[in-house]
């Protein structure tokens, strides 16, 4: 490469657990707007980072990420990797009020630029999942929906959903059909296991713009699981709407290197093809096992004999595209 890569970082998070106070924000209940009297400060909650002790979930000890991370905290960690633009996902804002997280994203962005997009939640099995949709939409910077969907009936670790069944549900796949006509994408975040049966709920809608989370969370590297995971993907992949983004590394793996991130990711282009894979830095989670500027180095090693335009696809032009920003 010529030169450094310029970096759109396409999936992190911002978070604020209320340790200290913040202005009021509009807030929404019931999916209908209302405006709260300047002495009402809204409340961020994010079940899973606020329980103590820490869930026990895949990701291990999390403790360390339990305290806020804020935009100043996100661009100190994002500056020395040559990220300029962002995306944000969502991270289990309070359920009941997912709008809440999209307007505060927006009041950031409007402020300082960041987040140039946001994915926002929206379970799309409810019956208002439209009304929602619509709500979340208002927001400038709005892009389309993450719903967890990782689920493992053996493992509740790994099972961030709250059921295994929303793929293969009607109502869920009728939410889901809701996506592809307002323009909004979905993160798709599914075990190996699931990718069956997520080919066949979006092969139902292929207009609707896909991209799969954390490269599919391989989590287990056993020659069996790796199969199971190449077959699925490579099923994905045979849907020209989807993507997949090459992160999650620092989450699933706590001393990350060149060497056990390489295969993974050659692996992922040469399935899904250059334009329809992204680097993301899924902080501040990923930094459990390193630095944001840290990943991109070794992101930047692993792909070093791409050529120009493969680097710049990879790093910035992909997200761009499939994100609109």
């Amino acid at each position: 490469m010529s030169g450094p890569v310029v970096v759109v970082d396409c999936h992190h998070h911002l978070w604020d657990l209320g340790k200290h106070g913040f202005g009021p924000i509009r807030r929404y209940r019931r999916w209908r707007r209302t405006r709260h009297s300047p002495r009402d400060r809204a409340e961020h909650r994010y079940e899973w980072l606020h329980a103590d002790p820490p869930l026990e979930t895949f990701l291990g000890d999390y403790s360390s990420i339990q305290s806020n991370y804020l935009i100043e905290d996100y661009l100190a960690d994002a500056r020395p990797a040559g990220i300029v633009k962002s995306v944000h996902v969502q991270c289990e804002f309070d359920a009941a009020d997912p709008v809440g997280e999209t307007e505060w994203l927006q009041g950031l962005a409007d402020r300082g630029g960041f987040p140039h997009g946001i994915v926002g939640f929206v379970n799309l099995a409810d019956p208002g999942a439209a009304e929602l949709l619509d709500a979340h939409a208002g927001f400038a910077n709005f892009r389309g929906v993450r719903q967890n969907l990782n689920f493992d009936a053996g493992d509740p670790r790994r099972s961030f959903a709250d059921r295994g069944d929303y793929l293969s549900d009607p109502a869920w796949r009728r939410g889901f059909s809701l996506l592809a006509a307002r323009g909004l994408s979905f993160d798709l975040q599914i075990l190996p296991s699931q990718m069956g049966e997520a080919y066949d709920a979006l092969a139902a809608c292929p207009e609707t713009a896909v991209v799969l989370d954390h490269v599919g969370l391989p989590l287990d590297r056993t020659a069996e699981a790796m199969t199971v995971w190449r077959t699925g993907l490579r099923r994905l992949a045979s849907l020209p709407a989807v993507a997949v983004k090459l992160s999650g590394f620092g989450m699933m793996d706590r001393a990350p290197s060149a060497g056990t991130i390489r295969p993974v990711v050659t692996e992922a282009i040469d399935i899904f093809g250059v334009d329809r894979c992204m680097f993301a830095s899924n902080f501040p989670v990923d930094s459990l096992g390193g630095s944001l500027a840290d990943f991109f180095d070794v992101y930047r090693s692993v792909v070093a004999d791409c050529s120009d335009d493969e680097q710049t696809a990879l790093f910035a032009g992909n997200a761009e595209r499939f994100y609109r920003i």
